[in-house]
């Protein structure tokens, strides 16, 4: 089962937070179709520049950028205008998208 709660974590752009059941049968590849699915359901345009796996530590991109002191996946999305997260399971897995078009829902970005 999959629930949707929309709302801004205190940063610029539009975060997402989806809940899937049962979350210790959930795959990277499973939540990574999920998070492109319901981005693209938000903008028919939007590309993946980061992800996070809670669970192992992998992340993309595997660089070091800055000395923020914040995770370097995050940094290297942000400087390129990230401007939707995708969150899975309060942090399971979260991807982050640059919305390059026109929303398909809801007011143009």
């Amino acid at each position: 089962m999959v629930q949707i709660r929309n709302g801004v974590d205190g940063g610029a752009g539009e975060e997402v937070r989806l809940r899937v059941e049962p979350a210790a049968g959930l795959d990277f590849e499973t939540a990574k179709e999920l998070a492109r699915r319901k981005a693209r359901e938000i903008c028919a345009e939007a590309m993946l520049l980061s992800w996070h796996n809670a669970a192992t530590g992998d992340h993309y991109p595997t660089i070091e950028c800055g000395r923020s002191g914040r995770p370097a996946w995050v940094v290297y999305a942000e400087v390129r205008g990230a401007n939707l997260t995708v969150d899975i399971n309060d942090g399971q897995y979260t991807f982050m998208f640059l919305k390059l078009a026109r929303e398909t829902h809801g007011v143009a970005s």
